[in-house]
């Protein structure tokens, strides 16, 4: 199957071709409990782009995946772990409108983020930027959300557990360190119970609220169940890329007041 992804693309294989969609992974630099690799969320959202632009070729579409972007956004006492690396808003927001503004001074219309960091947040950049750039259409998936893990997972993974480490598994099982090796993932609540109801919200200090980085037990992970969970997750991905390749946002764009 042709590859889909720039880094090992030339331009003589790219400079007549129709590119319809630009893929964006995003992900971060931290560690994930103490088994799977510190580049989980960039590798794993870059995998999940490649698999998604793979089962739209055949239907009509070229989707191009730029080289992802792996630097995330943490919470208070994450960055006390070694080598985890933050990116603040504004840090995150240059790089993506950087991207942007070379998609419009080469007429390409339609990015698609491919997210694979919780602590990302994008939906307020990407109202900048369509305002800066109307004609560029800004997409962004949060990959782990789109599908609810409830039908695949044991046990629910909000960092390094069983989904992300099964999926990992599937992918690249020769980077996930022996699963007797982890930790349980076991998560501190909030002494104040409104916050663990989500009437307000503050990021987690990750240092008291987790021993091993992770949340959420990763033992029962497999590589099958990562592999379903994918493929799951690849096809409600390609459904969406193929729409917006192929229609316009609204049925009449251009009678706008």
């Amino acid at each position: 199957m042709p590859t889909t992804t720039l880094n090992i693309l030339s331009l003589q294989t790219i400079r007549d071709k129709k590119i319809d969609l630009l893929l964006l992974p995003w992900g971060a630099t931290e560690p994930h409990n103490l088994h799977l690799p510190y580049g989980t969320d960039t590798i794993l959202s870059n995998d999940i782009a490649v698999e998604a632009a793979q089962k739209i070729v055949n239907k009509g579409v070229t989707a191009i995946i730029l080289p992802p972007v792996p630097f995330g956004s943490q919470n208070p006492g994450q960055t006390g772990q070694p080598l985890c690396i933050h990116a603040r808003y504004e840090t995150q927001k240059a790089i993506l409108s950087d991207i942007i503004a070379s998609m419009n001074r080469q007429h390409f219309d339609k990015l698609v983020l491919i997210n694979g960091h919780g602590g990302n947040s994008f939906k307020n950049m990407i109202r900048d930027l369509a305002v800066d750039f109307p004609k560029i259409t800004i997409v962004v998936v949060d990959w782990f959300a789109i599908v609810p893990q409830s039908s695949y997972f044991e046990n629910k993974d909000d960092h390094a557990g069983e989904m992300e480490t099964s999926v990992m598994l599937h992918f690249h099982p020769e980077w996930v360190l022996p699963l007797s090796q982890a930790g349980d993932g076991i998560e501190t609540p909030f002494n104040i119970a409104a916050l663990n109801e989500k009437t307000g919200w503050t990021p987690r200090h990750w240092n008291l609220a987790t021993s091993d980085t992770g949340i959420g037990n990763p033992k029962a992970s497999t590589a099958e169940k990562g592999a379903k969970y994918v493929d799951a997750v690849t096809d409600k991905i390609a459904i969406l890329l193929e729409q917006l390749a192929k229609n316009e946002l609204y049925p009449h764009p251009n009678n706008v007041l």
